[in-house]
């Protein structure tokens, strides 16, 4: 996360808050939201499908009307697609051209297709903004005691992603930005 604070902090020198305009600079930060995407997909498993017609996929013959689902957390895990699949290294997507748009089935943290997520440019936004935001006006800090390896990073399983414990963080106000609001 430093070095996408540091491009914040490069970049919005001198100013209030990062302008959504802007956003589209932050070449590293959108590194980071991809990489977390494939680790941690908003839904793991994507909603379920009903085969049309009777199809094989592999060696698996799949009946008419059998209900599917998408594993996007194992797809994002996978190491046929991504060299060691478990370490976050937002770098494996600084030269790709795989993207949100669900073109690159070995990343759909929205789905792809016709019944990709709709919401997809709204989730992004929601997290884009407030992210260099919070990274530009704050130092974060672990609770006393803790140190990075001892983060537990597991999720709780459930529709939707979420962490099994809590991440315990507090926020200082970056030295730059104290009084800038009066």
């Amino acid at each position: 996360m430093e070095k996408a604070q540091s491009e914040v902090r490069e970049l919005f020198k001198g100013k209030t808050h990062v302008p959504d305009s802007d956003i589209d600079k932050l070449k590293y930060m959108h590194l980071v939201i991809k990489e977390t995407l494939r680790l941690h997909p908003p839904a793991p498993l994507l909603l379920p499908r009903q085969c049309r017609e009777e199809c094989r996929v592999f060696d698996y013959d799949i009946p008419k009307g059998t209900t599917v689902l998408v594993n996007a957390w194992a797809i994002g895990r996978d190491p046929k697609y991504w060299e060691n699949p478990e370490e976050f290294k937002p770098e494996r997507f600084m030269n790709s051209t795989t993207d949100f748009k669900g073109a690159d089935f070995e990343f759909i943290p929205f789905g792809s297709g016709r019944r990709m997520c709709p919401g997809m440019s709204l989730g992004l936004a929601n997290v884009e903004l407030p992210l260099a935001n919070l990274l530009y006006h704050f130092d974060w800090k672990l609770m006393d005691g803790l140190k990075p390896e001892d983060i537990d990073m597991s999720e709780a399983s459930g529709v939707a992603t979420r962490r099994k414990t809590p991440l315990l963080l507090y926020a200082v106000p970056h030295e730059t930005n104290v009084g800038i609001h009066g």
